[in-house]
C-alpha cells in the first residue's frame, strides 16, 4: 500500500495505520516519495550527489553512536541500505579479558536500517572496545569511554547545522576533536539538509563525523531540516497542510518523522515520559548525568504552537514581523506553547535532582530570543522571527525560569549565528546563560547580529573586541543581554563550533567557540573574537 501525497492516510482511525511494515520481502515503506533513495529496490536507483549506497558488503556497518545512563548502555548501529537477501541481524561483541564476547543480537529496521543494542548493569568505570558485525565480514568499532569522576572537568563539543552545500569531508572538525578530547559530543540538529532523503543524508553526516564519536558517548537531536522542514512548530504532532508547517504540525508523513528520530535518537538515555505526541510520533526529552554534570535534552520545537491563524500575521510571512512599532503583547496570546507542559514539568523534577551535586546544562536545537537581526543578506533586516524560541514570550519565560531554577545553562544551535546570550526575564539577566553555537557549514545563508543605527547595549562588556555588546530588547520585547557575537565578518564566514567546560570544583563553566579553518594545536590559534567566556550560573538571577 502506498500513498500520492505525503499527507494521505491521516483519515484513517487511530492505530489502523498501514500494516504493510517493511520486511525483507517487502521493502516498500508506509509511505511514498520519501527516502526514495534507501528504500523500495534502491539498488536499482540512479547514483545520487549525497552518497554512494552501494558499498562493499564488508563496508554496510557505516557507524554506532551510544550513551551509558543509569547503568544501561545503549547503542544504536547504522547501516546502509542492505539487499533483500542479506541477512538482517547485527551482533554486538565487546573485549574482557583479552577475548571477545558476544553480549547482544539485534534486527536492522529498514526504515532508516537501524538497530538498537540495550545492555543493562553496563560497568561505567574502564573503556572497553567493542565492535559490531554482521554476516561473514562486515565489523564497525569503536570503545565505550569509562565515565568521568564527579570532580573531574567534562567537556562537551558542540555543533549544529551541517549544510549540504558542502558534502566533502569534516577532516579539520575531525583534527581538532581528537586534540580537544571532549567528554560528548553533541549535535543540536540539522545534521541533514536533504529534506525527503533522511537516510542517505544521515549516513553522509555519518561518515563525516563518525571519528568524533567513535570512542565517547554521542547526543543527536532533529531539528526542523532533519524531518524536511524549513521550520518546524510541531505543535503536539499534528498535521501541517502547508509544506512551511507555519500552521503548526508535521508536513511529511508521521512514520517518516518517527523514522528520523528512531535514527538519531534511538541511543539517548530513555525519555522521562514516553508517551507519543499526535500521530504516534515519539518523543525523546529526557536527562542524561555525565560525571559531575546533569544534561536535560529538551525538544524545544515538538509542542510549540505555529503561527499561522492564531495571531495577526505582521509581515509578508506568518513568522515574519517586519514592523518595529508593532505591540509584542499582541502575539503573546493565551493558549500558545512553547515547551508544553508535559516538558515544564520534566525541567522542574530535573531541577529539583541535586543529588551528587551536579551542575546542569539544557540541550536543545535553538535559543530562547531574537538573536539576529539581519537574515540571509545585510539587506535582510527582520524585526522579529517567530521560528526563534523568543516566542511566544510567556512560553520563552517559563522555559527561562525552570533552566534558571535548574542553575544550569543553556545550549543549542540552529541559528547560523554564535552568540552568548544572558537572558533577562522579568529585567535584564536575571535569566540563564546560553550558547548558540555557530554552524558547521555556513556557505549558504548566514545572520548577523547589526542593532539598528548600530546602537550599542547599556552595560557593555567591558575590554570586548566586539562594538555592539550590552543590554538590548529583541524584537519579542525580551530582555538580552549580548555578550559575544561571531558576525560572518569576523572569521571564517561564521563557521567552526562550540566547546564547553564544566569545572565541579569551582562550579564554572566556559564556552570556547573555534572557527571552522583554526587548527586549535597551533599556538597561533584563536577563537572567535569575544570568547572565551566564563560564566557562573548558579549567580544568575541574583
Amino acid at each position: 500500500m502506498t500513498f500520492s501525497h505525503p499527507l494521505a492516510g491521516l483519515l484513517l482511525l487511530s492505530g489502523l495505520l498501514f500494516s504493510n511494515v517493511a520486511t525483507a520481502q517487502d521493502p516498500d515503506p508506509p509511505f511514498s516519495g520519501l527516502d526514495t533513495l534507501a528504500t523500495g529496490e534502491w539498488w536499482k536507483r540512479a547514483d545520487n550527489p549525497i552518497i554512494n549506497l552501494r558499498v562493499d558488503r564488508d563496508s554496510v556497518i557505516a557507524f554506532g553512536a551510544y550513551t551509558v545512563a543509569n547503568g544501561t548502555l545503549k547503542l544504536s548501529a547504522q547501516f546502509y541500505p542492505l539487499y533483500p537477501d542479506e541477512d538482517r541481524q547485527v551482533r554486538l561483541e565487546v573485549l574482557r579479558g583479552g577475548e571477545w564476547e558476544m553480549i547482544g543480537q539485534e534486527e536492522v529496521n529498514p526504515l532508516g536500517w537501524s538497530a538498537l543494542f540495550r545492555v543493562p548493569d553496563w560497568d561505567g568505570t574502564t573503556t572497553v572496545p567493542y565492535r559490531m558485525r554482521h554476516g561473514d565480514g562486515a565489523v564497525f568499532s569503536g570503545s565505550i569511554r569509562a565515565l568521568p569522576g564527579p570532580e573531574e572537568e567534562v567537556v562537551v563539543a558542540a555543533f549544529s547545522c551541517n549544510s549540504n552545500q558542502d558534502r566533502g569531508g569534516r577532516e579539520q572538525y575531525v583534527h581538532n576533536v581528537a586534540a580537544l578530547d571532549p567528554d560528548l559530543m553533541f549535535f543540536a540538529g540539522d545534521q541533514s539538509y536533504d529534506h525527503t532523503e533522511h537516510t542517505a543524508a544521515w549516513l553522509k553526516f555519518g561518515l563525516q563525523f563518525r571519528e568524533t564519536f567513535r570512542h565517547r558517548p554521542m547526543v543527536s537531536i532533529p531539528d526542523d531540516h532533519d524531518i524536511g522542514q524549513g521550520n518546524l512548530w510541531g505543535e503536539g504532532g499534528k498535521a501541517s497542510r502547508v509544506k512551511a508547517g507555519n500552521d503548526g504540525g508535521y508536513y511529511y508523513h508521521p512514520e517518516y518523522v518517527k523514522m528520523v528520530e528512531r535514527c538519531q535518537t534511538a541511543h539517548l538515555p530513555d525519555p522521562y515520559d514516553p508517551t507519543p505526541v499526535g500521530q504516534g510520533i515519539g518523543v525523546y526529552y529526557t536527562s542524561y548525568r555525565l560525571g559531575g554534570v546533569d544534561f536535560a535534552i529538551i525538544e524545544d520545537r515538538k509542542f510549540k504552537s505555529g503561527p499561522a491563524g492564531k495571531i495577526p500575521q505582521l509581515g509578508p510571512r506568518p513568522d515574519h514581523i517586519n514592523d518595529p512599532s508593532y505591540d509584542p503583547a499582541s502575539i503573546d496570546l493565551p493558549g500558545l506553547e512553547l515547551l508544553g507542559q508535559r516538558q515544564l514539568d520534566f525541567l522542574d523534577q530535573w531541577a529539583e535532582d541535586r543529588a551528587g551535586n551536579p551542575m546542569k546544562a539544557v540541550l536543545s536545537a535553538t535559543g530562547f530570543c531574537g538573536g539576529a537581526h539581519l537574515h540571509g543578506s545585510k539587506s535582510n533586516r527582520l524585526h522579529a522571527d517567530l521560528d526563534s524560541n523568543g516566542w511566544p514570550q510567556s512560553g520563552r519565560n517559563a522555559a527561562l525560569r525552570a533552566i534558571r531554577d535548574a542553575q544550569a545553562v543553556h545550549i543549542a544551535g540552529d541559528q547560523h549565528l554564535a552568540t552568548v546570550i544572558h537572558h533577562g526575564i522579568d529585567e535584564f539577566r536575571d535569566g540563564p546563560w546560553a550558547f548558540v553555537v555557530p554552524a558547521s557549514v555556513n556557505d549558504y545563508y548566514s545572520r548577523w547580529w547589526w542593532p539598528a543605527g548600530e546602537r550599542a547595549g547599556d552595560n557593555p562588556v567591558q575590554g570586548s573586541p566586539l562594538p555592539w555588546t550590552g543590554d538590548y530588547r529583541d524584537g519579542f520585547g525580551n530582555p538580552i543581554s549580548m555578550v559575544a557575537y561571531a558576525n560572518p565578518e569576523n572569521v571564517s564566514a561564521g563557521a567552526g563550533f562550540g566547546v564547553i567546560y564544566f569545572r565541579p570544583t569551582s562550579r564554572e563553566v566556559t564556552f570556547a567557540c573555534w572557527p571552522r579553518e583554526v587548527d586549535v594545536t597551533d599556538e597561533a590559534a584563536r577563537q572567535f573574537p569575544g570568547w572565551p567566556v566564563t560564566v557562573l550560573p548558579e549567580e544568575s538571577g541574583r
